[in-house]
């Protein structure tokens, strides 16, 4: 029998929600050196080049991954002989004390992201809470708790199906991936939760992410039953299709593939996809009684030591001095370093701006010939400007992105994946452009931005809008003047090269 107090799984949560937001798991690190090593697409290395130097900053820094720092996952396995020091709080409610805590640490500010009343106001809870827990009870005399932080980007790219029992899983993985563009930011996992019911697929799904990256492993000793036969298909029909990093076309879209499945109804086939990003961030602990979790720092060594360099084509442009002639000639792929000034605005400020237009009001800020970046910062600590800064999708704001170039004089937008058809036919009636910055390379990109301040709706918290001055920002022309979308080229060009390279193998 173990005695487990409370106050330690308070304080192993809360240290391992600031370990993971700083850590990436290393077996992830080693699996994305593999992948940028071989990769041959320059746009494809270049983003994987960002997001191992963003790590290893953020590791050294111990300051966020990724802006988005997630909503909290929790599977606590409970063990049948457990006792409690205490019975006046539940695990959900330890674990949330533990996230409270983690979020609102002054020397490591975590960003939080969890709205209450999600089909109404959606207001902020200011602490990130609560955690979504999974409780299970097992043999045994301990506590084993696997933990997660998971982003918006990757969560909201979940798809879920009820097959037939005869459909194929892999067939249905490689057309539904496409689909979900790349607000997932690949390359990533990908989790597959099959059988049981609806939502108890949805549960293995996200548990299968815990698992370590191992499918090189397994591709060396081959596979030894259905289930390891389907990851390998999939992982191999998944990296044919071309999408890679961030989405812009190469070699490696996914590093590895977990599947963890349950027996089903005769006539069921539940099956649940859901990726995890290039932010993968999770840790795994047990707990005897003993005290809290001992979580080792990696060693600084374990990183690779990748530079990033500007190629010769690099264009350096201050972003005050642009109209629409300056940016008629950016193409498709090229690599731009702004400098000077960008305004920010997600999702809750785009809605606010349709409102105020509506009703015909003066808007806070003036748009003309700005950019506007889509992001959500963590609060700076020290001598930051800005805390990690990294894009959001910016899929989200194609809604609102002909109203914002139509009325506003916006000229451009940044931020991270696909635009949609519609979107992409407005940047060319406008003669705008769409610029993407590495989705996972937050900490980096937040070291380009020299002073930052809230210019309109203070009261959004992170959705506000800020004002920032800019230095060498490294961005990707994704949408040029004339609607040529990287995220479509990209892809379509990678799939034919793999295809190529593969046909001339066999031969």
């Amino acid at each position: 029998m173990a005695i487990i107090k409370q106050q330690d799984v308070i304080d192993s949560i809360e240290d391992a929600l600031q370990y993971i937001s700083y850590y990436h798991p290393i077996d992830f690190i080693q699996a994305l050196e593999k992948a940028y090593n071989k990769e041959e697409s320059t746009a494809a290395k270049d983003a994987i080049a960002q997001i191992l130097i963003n790590s290893r900053m953020s590791a050294q820094g111990k300051r966020p991954i990724c802006q988005d720092t997630g909503i909290v996952t929790c599977f606590v396995k409970v063990g049948m002989e457990v006792q409690w020091d205490k019975t006046d709080m539940t695990v959900q409610q330890m674990v949330d004390e533990g996230t409270r805590r983690a979020y609102l640490n002054p020397d490591n500010p975590l960003r939080a992201s969890i709205v209450k009343d999600p089909a109404g106001k959606r207001i902020n809870t200011k602490d990130n809470t609560p955690a979504v827990v999974h409780i299970d009870m097992v043999p045994g005399a301990g506590l084993e708790i696997m933990i997660a932080a998971k982003g918006g980007g990757s969560e909201n790219k979940t798809k879920m199906a009820m097959l037939n029992p005869s459909d194929s899983i892999a067939d249905w993985v490689v057309k539904t991936l496409p689909t979900m563009g790349a607000g997932w930011c690949p390359p990533g996992m990908l989790g597959i939760g099959i059988g049981g019911t609806a939502e108890k697929a949805g549960v293995l799904a996200k548990e299968s992410l815990m698992d370590p990256v191992n499918i090189q492993d397994l591709i060396e000793r081959g596979p030894q039953n259905a289930e390891e036969e389907l990851r390998l298909e999939i992982f191999e029909r998944v990296n044919k299709l071309g999408i890679g990093a961030q989405g812009l076309g190469g070699l490696t879209t996914v590093v590895d593939v977990k599947i963890n499945s349950v027996p089903t109804h005769a006539a069921s086939k539940p099956v649940v996809m859901i990726p995890n990003c290039a932010a993968t961030r999770h840790v795994h602990f047990h707990l005897d009684g003993s005290g809290p979790a001992d979580l080792t720092p990696p060693k600084l060594e374990e990183w690779p030591e990748i530079t990033w360099e500007v190629g010769e084509n690099v264009r350096r442009v201050n972003v005050d001095d642009l109209g629409k002639a300056d940016i008629s000639d950016w193409k498709t792929g090229e690599t731009v370093l702004l400098s000077g000034t960008i305004l920010t605005g997600r999702d809750a400020a785009h809605k606010r701006i349709q409102d105020m237009l509506a009703k015909g009001e003066k808007l806070p800020v003036d748009f003309t010939d700005k950019f506007i970046y889509y992001v959500g910062p963590v609060d700076a600590i020290g001598d930051e400007a800005v805390g990690p800064a990294g894009p959001t999708t910016a899929t989200r704001m194609d809604k609102f992105t002909e109203m914002m170039l139509a009325e506003t004089g916006l000229l451009g937008t940044i931020g991270k994946a696909e635009r949609g058809a519609q979107t992409c036919e407005s940047i060319k009636n406008h003669k705008s452009v769409y610029l993407m910055a590495v989705g996972g390379a937050a900490y980096l990109v937040s070291k380009a931005i020299k002073k930052a301040k809230v210019v309109a709706f203070e009261d959004m918290g992170m959705e506000a809008i800020y004002e920032f001055v800019v230095e060498d920002m490294p961005v990707t022309v994704a949408v040029d003047s004339t609607g040529e979308s990287a995220h479509v080229t990209g892809p379509e060009i990678w799939k034919v090269k793999i295809q190529e390279a593969e046909d001339k193998a066999k031969t």
